[in-house]
């Protein structure tokens, strides 16, 4: 596709100038592997400082105005105050994550242990979870359980699941009209035999015994290598029952690399099944947000890039010619169909979101503009003493 009708690109334009995606407080800490974390200059130290990094995500992109917390890593006195600290710098608080994998009781499982007394301490912090959703606003509950086994008859696999649905289905009692649980699934580490949420199917049996405010959540490194992701989005889609993704990308496993960075084909494929069934509007429900950790690259510079790598892909899948290409699966013309798709993803869209944020008052290069605001400096030198946040804080 080498020139873009102009009402074609009207129509692209208004879509991505309505797109939203939402960065996570984590990525802006240190992070590394099991072998190493290496620190980085000028890293946060506190949510606040968190915060003020995802608001300068938003600045330069213009489609980042929420940040998720996870839960205790974000945890702070007053959320009240975080949440009106956020608006002032432009954004806002998105998803509250829970954290039932970081305790010494937490060995054997969260809500799924065979202890009785540990079940009731995970379930009490999800409870404290939707209590901060309460205070910062926030729609999404997402939870995601590091629950599993390593060898066989460690457990009764039937009797987890039923402690599972027991927990799952407290939490869901306890949200409000507005709230929503996203459940993600995993399909292995850090337990290796059975992990007790492992894939998209077990997530959706159970959000569909919960009810309407209980929704998958699309992580897109938790798969087997050569998994189909967009037909789970489009099975999902059609059920009504996709909440979100946590954008990421991998190699071998759960690498938490950029998104887009091992197969841009494969989120464009993903964007196009989003596009095909109109689920790109906010009002559609579905939550697109990044799920990442930095561990050798440059934080902001890399989430900025991740951002301009769903923009790229989503505008790809919005080129995508939806009149020719149902008339050539109607035809059963496979190469022309095929076609189709491949102008859509092989058009360089980059000055289409160079206009894009020229028309909303953006520098048309963020990576480029965030280089030469000079707040990687600036933040360098005033956040000097004290704990740079990482995992765990």
């Amino acid at each position: 596709m080498t020139d873009i009708d102009p009402s074609t690109r009207s129509r692209v334009l208004a879509a991505l100038r309505d797109q939203r995606i939402e960065t996570a407080s984590w990525a802006f800490g240190n992070s590394g592997t099991r072998f190493k974390v290496f620190a980085q200059a000028g890293v946060p130290r506190n949510p606040y400082e968190k915060i003020a990094d995802a608001a300068t995500v938003h600045r330069f992109t213009g489609v980042a105005p929420t940040v998720a917390l996870h839960i205790p890593w974000d945890k702070v006195e007053d959320y009240a105050d975080l949440a009106a600290y956020a608006k002032e710098r432009g954004v806002g608080l998105g998803a509250i994550n829970a954290n039932v994998f970081q305790d010494d009781d937490y060995k054997l499982g969260s809500v799924t242990n065979p202890d009785p007394q540990v079940r009731a301490k995970a379930l009490a912090h999800l409870f404290e979870c939707v209590d901060i959703m309460d205070a910062t606003g926030s729609r999404d509950l997402k939870l995601w359980f590091s629950d599993g086994t390593n060898y066989p008859g460690q457990d009764s696999i039937r009797a987890r699941q039923d402690r599972l649905a027991e927990a799952l289905s407290a939490v869901y009692r306890r949200l409000g009209e507005d709230q929503r649980i996203l459940l993600e699934y995993k399909l292995f580490e850090p337990a290796f035999y059975t992990m007790d949420v492992p894939d998209w199917g077990t997530a959706f049996a159970h959000c569909l015994a919960l009810g309407g405010k209980a929704q998958v959540v699309i992580d897109t490194g938790h798969h087997a290598p050569g998994t189909n992701i967009e037909f789970i989005v489009a099975v999902l889609l059609r059920a009504g029952k996709l909440g979100g993704f946590d954008f990421n990308s991998r190699f071998y496993a759960d690498d938490d690399l950029m998104v887009g960075a091992a197969d841009p084909f494969q989120l464009f494929r993903i964007m196009c099944e989003i596009v095909s069934a109109d689920a790109l509007r906010a009002e559609a429900g579905i939550a697109f947000m990044l799920d990442q950790c930095h561990n050798i690259e440059p934080k902001i510079q890399a989430v900025i890039r991740s951002v301009m790598n769903v923009q790229e892909a989503t505008a790809k899948a919005l080129l995508v010619d939806a009149s020719a290409l149902a008339s050539a699966q109607r035809d059963g013309d496979v190469l022309a169909a095929n076609e189709v798709l491949m102008d859509a993803y092989q058009t360089d869209v980059r000055p289409l979101l160079r206009d894009l944020r020229g028309e909303m008052g953006l520098e048309p290069d963020p990576i480029a503009a965030y280089k030469q605001s000079g707040y990687l400096e600036t933040v360098t030198s005033s956040r000097v003493g004290g704990n740079a946040a990482g995992w765990g804080a």
